[in-house]
């Protein structure tokens, strides 16, 4: 299997973990906000990346990195949110920011990779 497969699973994983943490938690007006907001960014990492790996050019490629890493930090912030107001277990709000920050690495190791490559206008 090659890293772009292993990186689609991964990134869609993520979005699964995220979609089923946050299933459990009781409605409210404030919680639908934050619910929507944090499966529409993780969702997005790894709608991005397939598009990512897909691109029919450099700068296309490094568009949707950037892409990306701006989704892997949006949700970062929303597991931040969902943290600091003690919405969900320690240890599954541990795993899924170890979860992000490894995916944050990675990208943001592969869009400065990919930014070397792009010649300037």
């Amino acid at each position: 299997m090659d890293f772009n497969q292993i990186f689609r699973d991964r990134t869609k994983n993520f979005s699964l973990s995220v979609i089923k943490s946050i299933s459990s938690l009781p409605y409210s007006d404030a919680l639908s906000v934050i619910r929507k907001q944090i499966i529409r960014s993780s969702t997005s990492v790894a709608a991005n990346y397939r598009a990512l790996a897909r691109a029919r050019s450099e700068k296309e490629r490094f568009a949707k990195a950037c892409i990306v890493v701006e989704e892997i930090d949006e949700t970062q912030f929303w597991l931040e949110i969902i943290e600091e107001l003690n919405y969900l277990d320690p240890e599954i709000i541990s795993y899924l920011k170890q979860e992000c920050e490894e995916l944050v690495k990675v990208m943001t190791s592969y869009k400065f990779k990919l930014s070397q490559n792009i010649k300037p206008l």
